[in-house]
């Protein structure tokens, strides 16, 4: 026996056998939540072999032009802020996802947004993880937006629930656990009277859109310090300076 392959959905991750000496062959019989502990063990293996490593920054969206600047393709266009500023093409189609690759405070980065569209988003993440050798405990950002937050508010969390997302739960279901970092924009409670799908697949005012647009630059920022490993920071500064200007806006009112 010189390989074992195990296959999950469409994604593939190959263990060689000096892997299987190291883990022992009980370990591969396991089911479910062991098979996720293995690929993160074999990936750790590759980066002591020297084969580096990569930042993921996913933004969640819609393809087709007709859902651009809607509330649920905000990860989308924080990608594009991000891509712009950093000189990143997003030209390759990949794993089911536009993708472009470059260098984000020195340190390499793959950029990407899903094409499968939102609820399906995990099948592209899942992919992009396993072909890249991505730890999406330590390597993953994932940017969406979120309907329980005022317009334009940044909250950055280590790990969480889907929280009723759609997208997120699907890369959530891929993964199989939620432990990877994300970056939650606001953009507003639905009104009573509108349907969900219809409000965040409904577009932006033009005033919305400028606090949208200001909220990705501050998103850039923090993904400036995701990616040296100083998510801490970044929730400290970005998380605390909106309650803070939430508390200024309430006292001038």
């Amino acid at each position: 026996m010189t390989e074992w392959i195990r296959h999950q959905g469409k994604g593939s991750c190959q263990l060689t056998t000096p892997l299987l000496y190291l883990i022992g062959i009980s370990d591969i019989i396991r089911v479910q939540g062991g098979l996720s502990e293995l690929l993160r063990h074999e990936r750790h293996i590759g980066k002591e072999k020297g084969m580096g490593s990569m930042y993921m920054i996913v933004g969640l969206g819609n393809p087709e032009k007709r859902y651009d600047n809607t509330r649920h393709n905000t990860g989308f266009s924080v990608i594009d802020v991000i891509a712009k500023e950093h000189g990143i093409s997003m030209l390759e189609l990949k794993h089911k996802a536009v993708i472009g690759k470059g260098l984000i405070a020195g340190e390499r980065v793959i950029l990407a947004k899903p094409q499968t569209y939102m609820n399906l988003s995990g099948e592209s993440v899942r992919e992009l993880v396993d072909y890249y050798k991505i730890d999406e405990t330590e390597q993953l950002l994932v940017i969406y937006d979120d309907i329980s937050m005022d317009v334009g508010r940044l909250r950055i969390r280590k790990k969480g629930s889907a929280g009723g997302h759609n997208g997120i739960r699907n890369i959530i279901a891929h993964l199989g656990h939620d432990v990877f970092a994300r970056i939650k924009i606001g953009v507003g409670a639905k009104p009573q009277a509108y349907d969900l799908v219809d409000y965040v697949l409904g577009h932006f005012t033009d005033r919305e859109m400028e606090t949208i647009l200001a909220s990705a630059h501050l998103a850039e920022e923090a993904v400036r310090l995701i990616v040296q490993g100083k998510i801490d920071e970044a929730m400290n500064r970005y998380n605390k300076k909106q309650e803070v200007e939430d508390e200024s806006t309430e006292k001038t009112l």
